[in-house]
């Protein structure tokens, strides 16, 4: 499968150096950053390119490609190389010189490699993937690979559902892929020339991985799914995901690449735990991430003295799906800061519940650099908050922002979501009240003087009483594995008359209003509720010119619809349709650990306005994952773990 040096690949960097200049943002292509990887490739065996479907400022900010790239460079017998998805600007003049798509660190093209692994984070990513695919010289469908061929891998959260793109992957890694990935490597090394078919079948017999090909699809008569048969015996069916159990032995990278110019997260990362508890009902990575595992704090302080010292990085964060949940956080942080704020090192905490607890966790560690902070109410009445099992009643919200603006931020975003199952009209208005209410607030909370520090100084001297509130409202995509995987998602006319009502009603100077795009958001519903048939219309959307189609100025719905029906299928069918109980839907494909009963009865609960409580402080409440997968939650925090579900 490894193809032979190319002589024509020197004339390629030949013409690299010079197109180079030419594009906006040449950093993004010439992989030279501190703590780049650089491997002589006749030095090892197997040469892996890990490529995110996006450009490199987003890829370089994600976690999973640094825990990969650092677990495979740490092999000696493989190299990982990175590949991002190149600017419009650098993809005209790619296909204009006919250069192949290359990887950052050596320039080699993509087909060279053995393994081309996408990371799935995102479901409008999914044009750009072909894209790639097609930049790099490689056939886009599975079918169309030969024996020369790199084998095309994918993993990540949209991996949960992995119907869609089933066509062009040869084969999925589903849930951590710290253990996984070894024995895809060692899998490769041992199949290699015995064909590509063989290597395939030993691939599906690697806990968690799911090659699509070695399936069928049967349909009925109505369209929907009757059920899938294998072309082989013994494959392993529905494919459950892996799990890294003790996530403190977990390899951890020790440094990542630090890029000279800005992306989205420029900063050092430490994952002090994975998974969340909470049940909240719309939530994907509450299910695809349980169960809760921790870092104990000692590990934590090491890799965040290791990483900044081999870094130089002035901001870090600690990261999880609620970090404030993360059970010795009071401890690591009173620690951290003690290192930190004397060498001017920022903290942060990427998502914080909306209670006084993680305003107090907030003021702490933002001493050295203080930042506007983003609390998510979700719903703008209690009673839908109920239906979704958010945790949060108002009296909540008041106390935070009182707490928020008396210790002298000047501005908060509270996030939202519209098009929820069973919002009306009063729930709309509840968004409005709540947001003109912490508005009110947080105003008087300055005119009492809480705006003081702890030395008496008002933190905004010029104007302690300005102060601002964000409303952001996206649209909701009802996911495969939750809850609310039956439910529709309430149509696009729905939707802007929504985005409408909040617009005209959010009007005060001090509140300013964002909205997510809602057409994009059906197109999004389509991709991760879709089954193999999508794949037929997202090849057909990308040789329409879509790509980019997260980013609002470059997506197209046009095309989208053209794509839909050129192909003879639907967008009602797969966004806007309720599920019964009874229909199997694409996504079973891969089992979460989440018992089907279990999401069943959380969306019956959800519709009589009932909670659930979090298991981790709370009675059981049966999901399976557990006994299912044969982890416990394990926290940090030795008091605590004896308080766990199951």
């Amino acid at each position: 499968m490894r193809h032979d040096h190319d002589p024509a690949s020197e004339d390629y960097r030949q013409i690299l150096h010079e197109i180079l200049p030419q594009v906006e943002k040449p950093t993004r292509y010439q992989g030279n950053e501190l703590n780049a990887v650089h491997k002589d490739p006749d030095s090892v065996e197997i040469k892996v390119a890990l490529a995110f479907p996006d450009l490199y400022e987003v890829g370089m900010s994600h976690l999973g490609l640094k825990i990969l790239y650092y677990i495979i460079n740490g092999r000696e017998d493989a190299l990982a190389e990175r590949v991002y998805a190149p600017w419009v600007d650098m993809e005209r003049l790619l296909r204009e010189k006919g250069v192949p798509l290359f990887s950052m660190e050596s320039w080699t093209p993509l087909r060279d490699f053995e393994i081309v692994g996408f990371t799935l984070q995102y479901e409008m990513s999914y044009t750009n993937i072909l894209n790639m695919l097609d930049l790099a010289g490689i056939p886009l469908r599975s079918t169309g690979r030969g024996e020369g061929d790199p084998l095309v891998i994918a993993g990540g959260p949209c991996a949960f559902n992995p119907e869609p793109l089933a066509a062009f992957m040869d084969l999925f890694v589903i849930g951590d892929a710290e253990e996984a990935i070894h024995q895809v490597l060692d899998t490769c090394k041992t199949w290699r020339g015995r064909g590509r078919r063989a290597l395939l079948r030993a691939m599906a017999d690697i806990p968690g991985v799911y090659v699509p090909s070695l399936f069928e699809v049967e349909y009925d008569s109505r369209g929907l799914i009757q059920g899938w048969r294998p072309r082989e015996e013994g494959l392993a069916f529905p494919v459950k995901k892996r799990v890294a159990q003790e996530l403190d032995l977990a390899p951890y990278p020790d440094a990542f690449p630090v890029p000279f110019m800005d992306i989205v997260h420029d900063r050092a990362m430490v994952e002090v735990m994975r998974g969340c508890t909470r049940g909240c009902r719309f939530c994907q990575a509450d299910i695809l991430y349980r169960p809760v595992r921790e870092r104990r704090p000692e590990t934590v302080k090491k890799l965040v003295k290791t990483l900044l010292d081999r870094t130089g990085y002035e901001e870090l964060s600690l990261t999880s799906l609620s970090s404030s949940d993360y059970s010795c956080i009071q401890q690591v942080i009173g620690d951290l800061m003690l290192q930190l704020e004397p060498e001017g090192v920022a903290l942060s905490l990427p998502s914080l519940r909306v209670d006084s607890f993680s305003v107090g966790l907030a003021d702490q560690i933002q001493r050295v650099r203080r930042t506007s902070l983003t609390f998510a109410p979700e719903a703008g009445t209690q009673r839908l908050r109920d239906v979704i099992n958010k945790g949060v009643a108002e009296e909540n919200l008041f106390d935070t922002v009182r707490a928020v603006f008396g210790a002298g931020w000047s501005s908060v975003k509270l996030y939202f979501m519209i098009g929820l199952p069973t919002e009306t009209e009063a729930d709309l208005q509840g968004i409005v009240d709540l947001a003109y209410a912490a508005l009110r607030e947080g105003r008087s909370a300055r005119r009492r003087g809480m705006g003081l520090t702890g030395e008496g100084k008002l933190q905004n001297s010029k104007d302690p009483g300005r102060i601002s509130v964000t409303v952001s409202a996206s649209s909701f995509v009802p996911k495969p594995h939750t809850p609310f995987q039956w439910e529709p998602q309430a149509r696009l006319e729905t939707l802007l008359e929504r985005q409408e009502f909040l617009k005209k009603r959010l009007r005060d100077r001090a509140i300013s209003f964002q909205w997510h795009d809602a057409p994009l958001s059906q197109m999004e519903a389509v991709l991760s509720r879709g089954d193999r048939r999508v794949g037929e219309a997202l090849e057909r959307a990308w040789q329409l010119g879509c790509r980019f189609d997260g980013w609002a100025d470059h997506f197209h719905h046009e095309r989208w619809w053209q794509a839909f029906s050129e192909t003879g299928l639907s967008m009602d069918f797969y966004a806007h349709r309720e599920r019964t109980f009874e229909e199997r839907l694409p996504w079973e494909v891969v089992d979460a650990g989440v018992t089907r009963q279990f999401l069943w009865r959380e969306r019956t609960r959800a519709l009589a306005g009932e909670r659930t409580a979090d298991c981790r402080f709370g009675p059981c409440p049966g999901c399976g994952v557990c006994p299912r997968l044969g982890v416990d939650t394990r926290l940090a925090d030795p008091d605590l773990t004896g308080r766990a579900g199951g």
